[in-house]
């Protein structure tokens, strides 16, 4: 199968670690036997992926350190660093990157241990070229899928950064649900942070120290979909050389994220819908029945309900996940938080970059609260991530920000103040000259802000204002005030 294309704007991002081609995945083969690595990296080249090779742990971790990887396969018992250890190197600085496992047979029960641990998935000696194939790109798209998400930097609600209203009231859900069994349903756009509520949400929970274990149901192929959430017993189809347990079973007695539920096929919702109600299932090809302790939490970005409606989701699956909704706002919808979640990004790039960023201008800050973030926290990541790698100054200035923040300003004033007006009839005239005008106010308060870096006091004055009706305004329309009193 053809390596995965990654798409992520290039005029906003940048691959600091990975692929020397930002198009194309980049594979790291880690095993002791030079057979084995040749094989592995000539059949992953042949599918179109970049491959780089190591013969331990120990030399994979300075191998992923200085040029990194978009997956990793290694061997579960090597000399020096085994696979473990390599999974929890790869994963204290990459929690992103699907790390597989090969195992021999007497070691499975090790690699499900490991899939707990967060490993990807495993493979046993000796396999069919088909099933690592397969799992290599169900790996590529996963990590497409989950590209430049954020990641938990702690545990817990800790990891989730803002102070704004919005997130306050979802730090009070996280509280207050967190160690109930109920299934919840975390909904909002792309980006906004989902899985490190569901994360929040399993450790605020008595299950803490029994596995988390996630899945992005986008990645998955339908028809793989039913083996994948449930296992499969030997011989069950093609390629099924091993019996192998689903991922509701390696969650048993802790939490299952499914993200992006809104992707599982109609005709698996059914079954999906009997172990959340029975807590029970067979294996694909089997006929034992399993038993299971889960707790599940469900993600999308897509409308449920209006899927009900369409006739795309099942309505009783719908009401059996909503049980506890959490909603998650837009970036856009929650601009205070923007210079909280720049100064942790700063800080956890000056560590991944080795840079020595101290800040950040206040005219460029004014800027990335002014620009709409369609890709929400995620885009704002990987722009940060970009803007420390390139930046050579003592902090981050205006230049350093590119293009489209930069320009976003004139573009949103040039909307805002655009005299278009709606049809007679649509929105009553106070309201729409109201709301126009809250619109032209901001537009003139960020641009005033932006002519004096940020000064409130010089920013009034270029307004013809006092000062102290610009921070009313700045409150109002939730715009960064850091600026000391007068004197």
């Amino acid at each position: 199968m053809p390596g995965k294309k990654l798409s992520q704007p290039a005029s906003l991002t940048v691959r600091a670690h990975g692929s020397k081609h930002p198009d194309v995945s980049r594979v790291l083969v880690v095993d002791d036997e030079a057979n084995l690595r040749k094989v592995l990296a000539a059949m992953l080249r042949k599918d179109g992926y970049e491959v780089a090779i190591a013969e331990n742990g120990e030399v994979a971790q300075a191998e992923f350190e200085k040029n990194g990887a978009d997956v990793v396969i290694t061997d579960m018992v090597m000399p020096k660093v085994g696979g473990l250890e390599l999974l929890k190197a790869v994963h204290s600085t990459r929690p992103d990157v699907p790390v597989i496992i090969i195992t021999a047979h007497g070691t499975v029960d090790s690699a499900v241990e490991a899939i707990k641990l967060g490993a990807f998935d495993y493979i046993t000696k000796p396999f069919e070229q088909s099933e690592i194939k397969a799992v290599v790109a169900k790996a590529a798209r996963t990590q497409e899928a989950n590209q430049a998400h954020v990641p938990p930097e702690g545990r817990g609600r800790t990891s989730i950064v803002g102070d704004s209203p919005q997130v306050t009231e979802i730090f009070k859900i996280i509280d207050k649900v967190a160690d109930s069994p109920s299934t919840v349903l975390i909904t909002g756009e792309s980006g906004t942070g989902k899985e490190l509520v569901a994360t929040a949400l399993h450790d605020g929970s008595s299950r803490k120290d029994k596995p988390l274990i996630k899945i992005n149901c986008a990645a998955i192929p339908k028809d793989l979909m039913e083996s994948e959430l449930f296992g499969y017993e030997r011989g069950a189809f093609t390629g099924a050389v091993t019996s192998k347990p689903g991922r509701f079973e390696l969650a048993d007695g802790g939490t299952l994220f499914l993200d992006e539920i809104g992707e599982v096929p109609i005709e698996m919702q059914v079954k999906l819908l009997r172990v959340l109600q029975e807590s029970e299932f067979e294996r694909v090809g089997g006929i034992k029945t399993t038993r299971v302790d889960v707790r599940l939490i469900a993600a999308t970005n897509r409308d449920l309900a209006a899927e009900v409606e369409a006739g795309r989701f099942r309505k009783d699956l719908f009401y059996r996940l909503n049980v506890v909704p959490i909603h998650l706002p837009s970036l856009r919808d929650r601009r205070t938080d923007v210079p909280a979640l720049v100064r942790h990004f700063i800080e956890k790039y000056n560590k991944r970059l080795n840079k020595k960023i101290e800040g950040i201008a206040d005219d460029a800050l004014v800027m990335l609260q002014a620009y709409p973030w369609p890709g929400n926290i995620r885009e704002l990541e990987n722009m940060m991530e970009r803007v420390l790698l390139f930046a050579d100054g003592p902090r981050i200035e205006v230049k350093d920000l590119p293009e489209p923040v930069r320009t976003s300003l004139q573009s949103a004033v040039a909307q805002l103040t655009d005299t278009t007006t709606p049809e007679v009839g649509e929105t009553p005239l106070k309201d729409f000259l109201k709301a126009k005008q809250a619109e032209i106010e901001k537009a003139f308060i960020v641009q005033a802000l932006a002519k004096t870096e940020g000064n409130v006091t010089r920013a009034a004055k270029l307004l013809g204002i006092s000062r102290k009706s610009l921070q009313t305004k700045m409150k109002e329309f939730g715009l960064r005030d850091e600026s000391p009193p007068e004197e």
